[in-house]
């Protein structure tokens, strides 16, 4: 055989040996598993092997009957509610029991959220109840709920903010005076998975401008509709003389429209056009115009007025835009949520829809400043969660409902602040149950066992050995010692065979 091909087999037959020494001595680093898979890719030709089967866990896998996604709660005593007694729990049931008819209404599929459907439980019993007592309506939320306290993850309160229903001046037609338009929902606005003519599409995800029938574009922003790409199409419902009037009625979601002959139209949330809200009132707060604790949406009002230019621009800046459509309610009739029923004043709050269930009582308890800017008044009341809004997000996030007009305006612009949650959540869905029919750990070994096998450290030398503190004590009896696991030998290092070099053969020079 010629010494070059001698060379090529002893080299192939030492990258060989040198490949298997590294599948051997990664079952150490990398686990038995990492070798295998190795191997598996170096060494195609080779058979497949099986996985190790999975672990048994020494628990149950049990499923948890109740989760919230980024949040963390607390069981609670219904005496660790700090203000529950001092309640009008009447009026709380009142309310509950008006989300139940929206509840036992529903077929099908339950919702895939924390409470899901077990809101059906307790709606059953609040129907065949009268109740015309405080203490009665208190007792129904205590027997039938559990109080959690929750909030955002590593976040020890919830925040709030408050809302209300405008009281707006317009014209059914456009003036001189009132010319900004309030629209309907334009019939190309298309979301994928409803019908273009569904009733209140939602407020969160992509929204586009159907072009043909199959072309989709991004909907227009606000900026595009002010400036009239969808103006003279017969989709406004009424004008209004000032375009932060219209930006208000948006931010709140509803809005009553007063006309001159004493005639009015009541107006809610139907679409927005796909952009995310940005608050008018963050970006004054960062340009250093308005400052934090000053901000209120009187404030933000008074800027606009001074400022018109300035007004149009901040407009723009928040790109949502929000098509109303009108409902059939009355002056004494309160502004009807996206639970589809009418809100409660002082009850009724918007939560994140994507987390929660309509109907959910929730215990607000804080200080918020509802007699004046400066007040500290105390709050600690039963809210009912009816309503969403693309601005409330998180798991202890809520909007409180004001009702309608100037002073349940002022009230509700003001409202930027920390408080306590507690979530009731039914009985049926009680953490509680879980976390009892959890196993214990097993005990820590006795002091008299965790002498007999002690722990080393290798890395830090051996402690003294407990049949040496035996003989020290004058004990005579022979104890067994846990003796240190050795540890894998290190890898010995190789070096590489030196390459024997080809012999040159001297050629005759050519010439040219």
């Amino acid at each position: 055989m010629a010494p070059e091909a001698r060379i090529k087999i002893l080299l192939k037959n030492s990258a060989t040996a040198l490949c298997a020494g590294v599948v051997v001595l990664s079952s150490f680093s990398l686990g038995a598993e990492a070798a295998r898979r190795h191997y598996r890719n170096h060494h195609h030709h080779l058979p497949h092997l099986p996985a190790a089967p999975p672990r048994a866990l020494p628990y149950p896998q049990l499923p948890l009957p109740l989760e919230i996604s980024g949040a963390q709660y607390m069981p609670l005593a219904w005496a660790d509610v700090k203000g529950w007694g001092d309640d009008n729990h009447l009026a709380a049931f009142k309310t509950f029991r008006a989300s139940c008819k929206s509840i036992n209404a529903q077929t099908g599929a339950t919702e895939p959220k924390a409470l899901a459907g077990s809101l059906n439980e307790p709606c059953k019993v609040a129907k065949t109840l009268e109740l015309s007592d405080d203490a009665k309506a208190k007792t129904f939320f205590e027997e039938n709920f559990a109080p959690l306290r929750i909030s955002r993850l590593g976040e020890p309160d919830g925040f709030v903010t408050g809302y209300y229903e405008p009281v707006l001046e317009g014209s059914r037609t456009q003036t001189d005076i009132y010319n900004v338009p309030v629209y309907r929902r334009p019939s190309n606005l298309f979301v994928r998975g409803y019908k273009q003519d569904s009733v209140s599409l939602p407020n969160k995800g992509p929204v586009y401008r159907k072009i043909g029938r199959r072309k989709l574009v991004p909907y227009y922003d606000r900026g595009e509709i002010e400036d009239g790409k969808i103006a003279g199409r017969g989709l406004e419902i009424a004008w209004l003389k000032d375009p932060t009037d219209l930006l208000f009625a948006q931010i709140q979601g509803s809005a009553r429209i007063k006309f001159d002959d004493g005639s009015s139209v009541r107006l809610n949330y139907d679409a927005y056009n796909g952009y995310p809200y940005t608050a008018v009132g963050r970006i004054l707060i960062e340009r250093g115009i308005i400052p934090r604790e000053e901000m209120s949406m009187q404030k933000i009002r008074e800027w606009m007025t001074q400022n018109p230019d300035g007004a149009k621009e901040l407009r723009r800046a928040n790109r949502a835009y929000i098509f109303f459509r009108e409902v059939n309610l009355s002056d004494k009739d309160e502004a009807v949520g996206a639970q589809g029923i009418p809100l409660t004043a002082g009850r009724s709050i918007a939560v994140d829809k994507s987390l929660h269930v309509y109907g959910t009582p929730f215990f607000i308890e804080g200080e918020l400043p509802i007699e004046s800017d400066r007040a500290k008044t105390p709050f600690h009341r039963l809210m009912i969660a009816q309503d969403t809004g693309s601005a409330i997000i998180g798991p202890a996030r809520a909007d409180l409902f004001f009702g309608a007009g100037q002073e349940a305006g002022r009230i509700s612009g003001r409202l930027r602040h920390p408080m306590h949650f507690v979530m009731l959540v039914p009985k049926g869905l009680d953490p509680s149950v879980r976390a009892a029919r959890l196993p214990v750990p097993d005990p820590r070994p006795s002091e008299k066992i965790a002498k007999l096998f002690p722990q080393t450290d290798p890395g830090k030398g051996t402690t003294k050995p407990a049949a040496a503190a035996a003989s020290a004590d004058n004990k005579t009896e022979t104890i067994a010692t846990a003796g240190p696991v050795p540890l894998p030998v290190p890898r010995p290092a190789i070096e590489p065979a030196p390459e024997p070099q080809r012999p040159v053969k001297k050629r005759p020079h050519r010439q040219q």
